[in-house]
């Protein structure tokens, strides 16, 4: 067979390869990234290294995953952080989870600080937690995949302990599984979604227990991880599960003879007032910050003693906007439904909330008001604070925790007491400013 070779081609020949090349990568990455999965790592990193960013990243992020693990480990930095730093940091985490602890922290280290941070959040699960328990290094497929696609790649992967595939889509959301010996047992041309079935899952967030579970009820070896949106994340093996249950009987028992180092309720007491003083303090310092917010308007409260008794009412419906914001943001940011850079959407999204349910909260208040006192003044006065304040303890109930989360700090540790003097100064603010400048316009007495 005759030997081709640079030197044999017509220029405008392999221009023209070159060119169709191009259209088949940028126009059809699906297709290109197909192909590209049986070429030896140097190849595809040289192709890759042809294309623009934005054409590369499509490609690259349709390879098999392992092939895209081997490949982040041979490919130069400037390459790497051309595709990872505008990339969705799930699918970073569950791609970088796969290499060695030493060379994530070396390719993190190369990213921007944020998005390094959010990737690091998403490799860290609590102990207990089916993340934490979970083996990153699971083999996927997409659904038009061939069985001789599979086959192939496990020959080349050459693990006996793989039983079981898993089916994807583009998105990484799970669709499927197929037992290793059905396929072997397969045509070569037949697809994977005629031959997948359901893959029970369980969220990388759930705890030990209910991965006992769901292993127990579907009688099954092995059960896939997924995030909130069914991304598939990793898989927990039997012996893992055995190997964690274990340890947890030994921690339990640490934990009855007060070798834990979180508060029980039979701790000491000397504990228990260490780990609860210093809040103590600090939520009496938040607490004489919003009475000299009231202070300042001691002389319209001795004019209008009424206002006083109003306050409570402002000061707890701003409250209670806020801590509901803010409960919802934080079970968002623990089950990693949400990142920090989605923190405008989360913020606008409740400072709606705030205002619809301010106007209406403001009209039921505003109408006891008015029969109550027989001011419309003052019944102005609370509607209008009554949804300014609700407005801003929707908006800070959302960005507080998020805001602690991207500085390093634990949302669950000081949310609630930064929560609750902003929404108590706001509230009294609001309402003793508006019922200050207001009470001439409006005839307050």
């Amino acid at each position: 067979m005759k030997n081709h070779n640079r030197t044999d081609m017509n220029p405008k020949t392999e221009s023209t390869g070159n060119a169709l090349r191009y259209d088949f990568f940028t126009k059809y990455p699906k297709d290109a990234a197909l192909s590209l999965d049986s070429f030896s790592h140097d190849i595809i990193l040289g192709y890759l290294k042809e294309l623009q960013i934005a054409d590369a990243r499509p490609i690259f992020f349709r390879l098999n995953p392992d092939t895209i693990t081997d490949l982040i480990s041979g490919m130069e930095d400037s390459l790497f952080i051309g595709l990872f730093d505008k990339v969705d940091t799930h699918l970073a985490a569950r791609l970088l989870s796969r290499l060695s602890e030493d060379k994530t922290n070396k390719k993190l280290e190369l990213l921007p600080e944020i998005v390094s941070r959010e990737i690091r959040d998403f490799l860290n699960y609590r102990p207990g937690t089916a993340g934490y328990l979970m083996e990153t290094t699971v083999t996927t497929f997409f659904g038009d995949n061939s069985v001789k696609d599979v086959l192939d790649k496990l020959r080349k992967l050459g693990d006996r302990k793989i039983v079981v595939v898993y089916v994807v889509n583009e998105e990484w959301k799970l669709l499927g599984k197929i037992p290793v010996q059905h396929i072997a047992l397969s045509q070569p041309s037949e697809v994977l979604f005629t031959l997948m079935e359901p893959a029970p899952s369980i969220n990388a967030m759930a705890s030990q227990e209910e991965v006992l579970e769901v292993i127990d009820k579907e009688d099954i070896l092995q059960v896939p991880v997924t995030d909130i949106n069914n991304n598939l994340l990793g898989v927990i093996r039997n012996d893992a599960l055995i190997s964690a249950t274990k340890e947890e009987i030994t921690e339990n028992l640490q934990a009855m003879f007060g070798a834990g180092r979180e508060e029980h309720a039979l701790s000491k007491v000397s504990f228990a007032v260490r780990k609860r003083l210093p809040w103590l303090q600090v939520n009496l310092a938040t607490a004489f910050l919003a009475s000299m917010v009231v202070g300042l308007f001691e002389d319209t409260i001795a004019k209008i003693t009424v206002l006083a008794v109003f306050l409570p009412v402002v000061a707890g419906q701003s409250g209670n906007t806020g801590s509901q914001a803010l409960a919802v943001t934080m079970r968002g940011l623990a089950l990693k439904e949400i990142r920090i850079s989605q923190w405008f959407k989360v913020a606008r999204k409740e400072i709606m909330v705030g205002f619809i349910n301010g106007v209406a909260v403001a009209l039921t208040t505003s109408t006891i008001v008015y029969f109550w006192t027989s001011s419309l003044g003052i019944a102005i006065v609370i509607g209008i604070s009554m949804v300014l304040s609700m407005i801003i303890a929707g908006f800070a109930g959302a960005v507080i925790p998020v805001a602690l989360k991207a500085i390093g700090q634990d949302p669950a540790t000081s949310s609630s007491i930064i929560l609750t003097t902003v929404t108590d100064i706001c509230g009294f603010l609001s309402f003793l400013g508006l019922a200050t400048a207001l009470s001439s316009a409006l005839g307050i007495t």
